[in-house]
């Protein structure tokens, strides 16, 4: 499974630039590579990253959370989450769990990987608890 060079392009803004608030990728079959499904502009919440995810389908995100530390500096950490519903397909969720480390060795810069098949596995609570 290939990685698309704009699949690339697209983290580094995300991580270099802010331009992004997340990134949501998915496996285009045909072409055999991860390529960029929807980006979320850095006003975006994350209800709205949550929402964008395929409730029956998988997808790899990356997630640019902002968070203020007890010394209250302002941190941001980037988390990739591999989302895998329990309702998606068996092929699916193959697929995308043997193309997972490919895709995460291109994304240099991650500082911290969900693997999640519900919502409550990902939620704004699992993120805080890990980047702090």
């Amino acid at each position: 499974m290939g990685v698309a060079d704009q699949t690339k392009d697209t983290f580094l803004e995300l991580k270099r630039k802010k331009v992004y608030r997340y990134v949501i990728y998915r496996i285009d079959e045909k072409k055999r590579e991860v390529v960029v499904e929807k980006t979320g502009a850095p006003a975006e919440t994350y209800d709205d990253f949550a929402a964008s995810l395929p409730e029956t389908d998988c997808r790899y995100a990356v997630y640019d959370f902002d968070f203020v530390t007890s010394e209250n500096c302002q941190k941001s950490k980037i988390f990739f989450i591999a989302w895998c519903p329990s309702s998606s397909r068996i092929r699916a969720k193959m697929l995308y769990a043997t193309s997972k480390d490919r895709l995460r060795r291109e994304l240099d810069g991650i500082h911290y990987e969900i693997q999640a098949t519900d919502p409550t596995e990902m939620d704004l609570e699992v993120l805080r608890d890990r980047a702090h």
